[in-house]
């Protein structure tokens, strides 16, 4: 088990090149769920802007 976890002896490469990929995975669903969440956000504000704005003009 050991072997396999020091990679021949490239356990830090190997380690930290999955260290790195897991946090670029990691950041990247949260910048998409914040700017998901923020796409939702604006939809809601111009959607009652233009409701607010056809109420008017009846």
């Amino acid at each position: 088990m050991m072997e396999f976890l020091s990679m021949g002896g490239y356990a830090g490469y190997v380690w930290s090149s999955y260290g790195i990929a897991m946090l670029v995975l990691f950041l990247n669903l949260l910048i998409s769920r914040r700017r998901h969440k923020s796409v939702l956000r604006r939809l809601r504000r111009l959607h009652r802007a233009d409701s607010q704005a056809r109420e008017h003009e009846s």
